[in-house]
This record gives C-alpha cells, sequence and structure tokens, in this order.
C-alpha cells in the first residue's frame, strides 16, 4: 500500500476540501453552475491498478469533517479545566456551551448535509457537534454530488487488490460546502494506504497463528461483471460478527503468582549477572493480584471500587461473545458479574466495513483479532474498577474515519468520564486533517471533563526511512494520556515486588542452549512504546518534569514527551483473559490465557482513574497536568533501572492449544529498552511512573 495524498484514502479520499481548507484557498475558477473546481482531484491509474469501469450502485460512504470556530479560545478554555491550581479547574461545559463556542455552525451543518441528500446520499451520522457527518451512498450519488464520473478501482498487488472507488474527471463543490468542511476522514469506499489503527495486545505478535485470517485480509482478482455480486453479498453479510477467533492456550509450568515455580533446575545457565532464581512466567495475574499490586485492594472491597463512574472502551468490531465472556471471568475470579445498567454497548452508527465478511476485500481489519483487544480491554477495567459503569464502542472498522466516529459518540453524548483505547497507528502522523479533526475531538473532551487514555504502543519508538525515532499516534497527542508499559512481579501475598520498564528480549532454547544469548539486543522482541513527538510542541503539563535530554532530543525546541504515566504490560509479565475461542475441531468454547501490551497498560489505568475520580466526588477530566503534579511523589512507583537483571522462562504448546506436538521454551530478560530507558524521575518508558495505590487515588487532583 502507498502512502500518498493523492490516493482516494483516509483522511484524503477527496483532495476536494482537503485542499480548500487544510491547504490554503482553493483555486477559485468557478464552472458556469457557480461551483469550485477542486484542483488535481480526478484520480490516475498506477500501474497495476485496474480500471472495472463505472457501476451506478456500487456502494459508497462518505465521513466528512467541518471546521471548527474559534479553536485557540478554546484550547486555552480547555487548558484552564484541566489544570490544578486554576480558578476554573474542573468547572466543565455543557454541550451547548460548547457548541456555541466551538463546533462548526448549524448552518455550515445544513448546507453539507442538504447537499448530500439532495444527491441521493443518507446521513448517517450528524451528532450535535457537527464535528464529523457521515453518509452512505453509491457512484450515482457521488458521481451527482461532485459532478464527475467516478469509477470502480482494483488495486495492484503490492496493494493487496484492494477495491475502491476513485472519480477520472474533476471534482466541483458547492461553494459554501467547500468553506464548511475541513476534508474528508473517509471516502468513497476506501481506506487504501493510510492510518489502518491496530490493536495494541501483544498476543498477535508471538502467540497466535495468523495464517486463518490472511486468506482473509487478501481480495482475489475482482473483474467488472462479478464486483457488483460481490459488493451485494458484502453488503448482506456486513451486520454479521465475524466467529470466535482461534484458540491459544496457556501451555505449563507456568507460576500462579511471581517465583512459586523455578526453572533453574529444567533450564541452561545464565549469566551470574541475571537474577538467578529465574522462574517459570506468570500463568497470568487475575484481578485480586493486580488490585493488590497497585495498592487499590483495600479501597475496592470498602466501597471505593469506581462505582458511580462510567468508562468508555473503543476498538474496532464487536465480539458477540464479550459480556458472557466478562461476566463468566469476573466470577470465576472471584469478583461479580456486570449488575444491571453496568453494562452498555453502543453501536457504530455505520455498518461494519473490511470485516471478515467482505468478500471484495477481505478482512483488511483482522476483525476476528479484534475480539481479543476488546476482552482484554473490558476484563481489565472490571477488574481494577469492579463498581464502575462500563460502555463498549465497537468501531465499524479499524480506519481513522470510523474510529474517530465512534470517539465522537462518546464524547458528543458525554457517554462516560473516562475513555480507554488500546490501539494507534504506526509513528506520528502529519495528515493535518486527521491531527486537527482528533484535536477537536479531544480538546471537547476535555472541556465536558472526560478523559481521554491512550496506550503508546508495543514496538518501542518507532523508526522512519531517514531514521528518525517517532513515539506512536495519537498516544502522543498533547490532549490525551498516553499510557506507557512495564514488567512486574506480584508476590504469593498479591504483593508489589517490584516493577521495570517493559522491553523485552527472547532467547529461544535451542539444543540445551540459549540463542541469541541472553539479553542480546538481537533477540529484541518487544516494549513499550514512547519518545519525543517531531509534530508536537512542548505542552504546559510537562515543563519542569520533562528533562531538556528527552525534551530536546530531536533538537530547537522542547517537544512533547510521551508516555505521561505506566503500567503492567509486558506479556512475559501478563494479565489472565477469558474469551470464548474456536478450537481446532470446530467447538467454540470459553477458556484463559495470558495477554499483554500497552493495551492492558490503558485500560488499567483507566480502571485505578475510576477508583480516583469516585474518591474526589467529580471527573478529573483531561488528567496529566494532575498527574505530573504528583512527578517526584510518593503518589507514583518511580520505575528505574533495578539493581539486578530480571528474567523469566516461558513455555509455548508449538500448535498453540496443547501438547500434542510439544512444547517450546524461552527466556525472557526484562528491562531491554534499546533507545528508551527507563531512569529516575521522568522517563521515555513509564511517564512519571506508575501509580501508587490510595496515595495516586487521593492525590490526584482536588
Amino acid at each position: 500500500m502507498r502512502n500518498n495524498l493523492r490516493a482516494y484514502v483516509l483522511g484524503a479520499s477527496a483532495m476536494a476540501l482537503v485542499a480548500a481548507a487544510v491547504y490554503g484557498p482553493a483555486a477559485a475558477n468557478a464552472n458556469p453552475s457557480g461551483l469550485v473546481q477542486i484542483p488535481d482531484s480526478a484520480y490516475t491509474l498506477l500501474p497495476g491498478e485496474t480500471d472495472l469501469g463505472t457501476q451506478s450502485d456500487w456502494p459508497v460512504r462518505l465521513s466528512l469533517a467541518l471546521n471548527t470556530r474559534n479553536q485557540a479560545q478554546t484550547d486555552a478554555l480547555a487548558k484552564a479545566v484541566s489544570t490544578p491550581g486554576n480558578p476554573q479547574y474542573g468547572h466543565y461545559l455543557s454541550a451547548w456551551q460548547i457548541n456555541a463556542l466551538n463546533s462548526p455552525s448549524e448552518s455550515d451543518a445544513r448546507a453539507v448535509t442538504s447537499w448530500l441528500r439532495n444527491a441521493g446520499f443518507t446521513i448517517t451520522y450528524n451528532p450535535s457537534n457537527h464535528l464529523i457527518i457521515d453518509a452512505t451512498g453509491t457512484i450515482a450519488s457521488a458521481d451527482k454530488a461532485f459532478h464527475s464520473d467516478f469509477h470502480v478501482i482494483q488495486g495492484s498487488a503490492d496493494e493487496g487488490n484492494f477495491v475502491f472507488n476513485a472519480p477520472l474527471t474533476p471534482l466541483f463543490v458547492p461553494s459554501q460546502v467547500n468553506a464548511s468542511v475541513n476534508g474528508f476522514l473517509d471516502g468513497f469506499g476506501t481506506a487504501k494506504a493510510k492510518h489502518l489503527a491496530q490493536p495494541l495486545n501483544s498476543r498477535k505478535s508471538e502467540s497466535k497463528d495468523l495464517a486463518k485470517n490472511a486468506a482473509h485480509r487478501t481480495a482475489s482478482k475482482v473483474t467488472k461483471s462479478t464486483a457488483r455480486a460481490k459488493a451485494a453479498a458484502t453488503a448482506a453479510a456486513a451486520s454479521k460478527a465475524a466467529p470466535p477467533d482461534s484458540a491459544f492456550v496457556n501451555a505449563t509450568p507456568c507460576s500462579i503468582y511471581w517465583g512459586e515455580k523455578s526453572a533453574a533446575a529444567d533450564m541452561p545457565a545464565v549469566p551470574s549477572s541475571f537474577y538467578q532464581n529465574i522462574p517459570y512466567a506468570p500463568c497470568g495475574y487475575t484481578p485480586a493480584q493486580l488490585r493488590g499490586a497497585y495498592g487499590v485492594s483495600g479501597l475496592t472491597s470498602n466501597g471505593l471500587d469506581g462505582r458511580g463512574v462510567r468508562v468508555a472502551i473503543i476498538d474496532a468490531y464487536n465480539s458477540p461473545t464479550i459480556l458472557a465472556d466478562a461476566n463468566n471471568y469476573a466470577v470465576l475470579h472471584g469478583g461479580k458479574a456486570f449488575r444491571n445498567g453496568q453494562w452498555r454497548e453502543v453501536q457504530p452508527p455505520n455498518p461494519n466495513t473490511f470485516g471478515y465478511y467482505d468478500t471484495v476485500n477481505g478482512d483488511l481489519c483482522g476483525e476476528q483479532g479484534w475480539y481479543g483487544e476488546e476482552s482484554l480491554d473490558v476484563e481489565a477495567v472490571h477488574a481494577l474498577a469492579p463498581g464502575a459503569g462500563v460502555t463498549y464502542v465497537g468501531a465499524a472498522s479499524c480506519f481513522d474515519g470510523d474510529l474517530l466516529t465512534s470517539l465522537d459518540q462518546v464524547v458528543d453524548g458525554h457517554l462516560a468520564d473516562i475513555v480507554s483505547n488500546s490501539w494507534g497507528d504506526t509513528g506520528e502522523t502529519t495528515d493535518p486533517l486527521i491531527l486537527s479533526t482528533y484535536h477537536a475531538v479531544f480538546v471537547q473532551a476535555a472541556l465536558k471533563g472526560i478523559g481521554v487514555f491512550f496506550s503508546s504502543g508495543d514496538n518501542g519508538d518507532e523508526v522512519d526511512t531517514t531514521g528518525v525515532r517517532q513515539p506512536d499516534y495519537p498516544a502522543v497527542d498533547p490532549w490525551v494520556t498516553g499510557v506507557g508499559g512495564t514488567s512486574i512481579g506480584i508476590g504469593r501475598n498479591n504483593n508489589y515486588l517490584f516493577e521495570t520498564g517493559w522491553g523485552t528480549t527472547k532467547s529461544s532454547l535451542v539444543s540445551g542452549a540459549w540463542s541469541p544469548a541472553p539479553a542480546d539486543p538481537a533477540g529484541w522482541l518487544y516494549g513499550a512504546g514512547g519518545g519525543t513527538s517531531t509534530v508536537f510542541a512542548q505542552p504546559w503539563y510537562q515543563k519542569g518534569v520533562v528533562p531538556s535530554s528527552l525534551s530536546k532530543y530531536n533538537g530547537g525546541a522542547k517537544a512533547r514527551v510521551v508516555p505521561d504515566i505506566g503500567a503492567i504490560g509486558d506479556p512475559s509479565t501478563g494479565f489472565l483473559v477469558g474469551q470464548t475461542q474456536t478450537f481446532p475441531d470446530g467447538t467454540e468454547k470459553y477458556s484463559e490465557y495470558r495477554i499483554g501490551g500497552t493495551s492492558l497498560s490503558s485500560p488499567v489505568m483507566a480502571g485505578i482513574e475510576a477508583l480516583a475520580d469516585q474518591a474526589a466526588g467529580h471527573a478529573h477530566g483531561f488528567a496529566n497536568p494532575a498527574i505530573y503534579d504528583l512527578a517526584g511523589s510518593r503518589a507514583v512507583h518511580d520505575v528505574v533501572d533495578p539493581a539486578k537483571i530480571y528474567s523469566d522462562v516461558r513455555s509455548d504448546y508449538i500448535n498453540g492449544v496443547d501438547g500434542t506436538d510439544g512444547v517450546k521454551y524461552s527466556l525472557r530478560v526484562f528491562n531491554q529498552t534499546e533507545s528508551l530507558d527507563t531512569r529516575p524521575g521522568y522517563d521515555d518508558v513509564t511517564g512519571v511512573g506508575t501509580p501508587n495505590g490510595a496515595k495516586f487515588v487521593f492525590g490526584l487532583g482536588s
């Protein structure tokens, strides 16, 4: 897939309005009908792409971002209501006040919706804040709306044969529409090249057999004669959820708590500098163990359990067994099922796209893979805040247009006090449309007192083609709380033993020896995301806390650094989750397995934040200013390089489900964080540290 702004893709599907509102005024070439012609808007096929011709009934989806008003004034007010000590701290605005100040005007929204309806589109999403408007129609609708000639195009083989729609003649739009719309987040049925968000749990990176999904991810050649029939079949199945994902089962031996079972007698020796009593990896920590390690067991058992607070979780798609799985898991581990009204699900306004049953394009988003993400997120929030309400919002796909719509649903309707997001793009984006639209949603969330948390990523700092390292987006956005990851030891009595930065090397047991050698950089497997932004300046709350060596890492002015705070992430010391899975014999049944990633870190922090909201008697909203006020205090564990090196031995079934084909062993060495590093005070692996029980819960804000 190419990353080309002229491609008709997420955020630039028709350069029409992007060119006009983001990159400068559109050319004033009006046709005789008074429409504005958008320069360079006709699509030119690239080598290997095939024109399948015009097909008037081919489905088309549009997601438009409208221009906001008074953004600088709005940002300043959001800063005031989010900063402890400011007279306006905690004085959040109503939806009516925000819309009057910042949202696109009613007249702008009416102009856009009327234009689309008159062309034959159906409006599927038009919230009260009008930040995003979604619509569905056909190529005939697009031809009429844009006075153009749209065709169905099949991408080349290196683009995955993705089928999309594009105008082969220039686009024209009414002048008021051109002035009202910032750009297209998604359009003409495409999401071809950019912003494919991935769930950030690390089960997939080493434990899952993805061969089953591979067949769904690459579309077969689509001919003009079969395209219409395939599109109809896909549309008919769009609302049908994929079956449970293929099974993964923990192998034994594994430890119930840190150090329960020693691997030293069974495994080759490791260097003497390592922690000598190397244990088998935990089987997966339980809710009680996480509450104990983070010092909130006494709070939750005495009624400070998040009740009265609601946490939203946004992922792509929706597991058909999530509520049954989460309730079963809670009860099996000494907790309670969701009570009436505690659990809610919000459906996306648009039907599922690019899912398991997409016969044209294949399962581009890996629908089934998101089920494990959803299970992890829901069960982790419920583990740390068993009394909090949980609202699950499954986006129609993993592309930014759909994820932004789901995020805006939560913010516009104030469906929760806290939002946890365990997904993200690889590296930072410089797409001005994506940045400005997320920014508008995040700032409105802050004004309403909604805290937005994002996982920082599972691959350390990304390195782009020029060798520049980058953190992941949206975690690096200054208006969200980016959550980093740790490796953690939890003792026999659910007590906190140690915590290191999450960065893991893997050495496999080969012919009686470890290969590569333990802690060899060649064995680096994964680790918490972080680093210094190349896009965002240093926000006010990081001044005086983040060392200049980090904020000025890229030279020039001080920049935003992530993460802001950390929590358990390493799958080698991961969380036990319960999920209905499909086993090799075809049966679908509930089972449990260990999982990790900063996908775990974010919902853990969201759960602890819910306790803090309840303790304070009000929402903390955008929590970063309050979090940075705790830097260097006993309210956080300052995660630093440990005096000794911690590691464990992990056993895995070769076939992923049982011992029929044998077991393989690997040595995992912790705190191997490559260019990111833990250090005293703030660091780019764990931020200001990890939450320290009641001191954090009662010390956050006021």
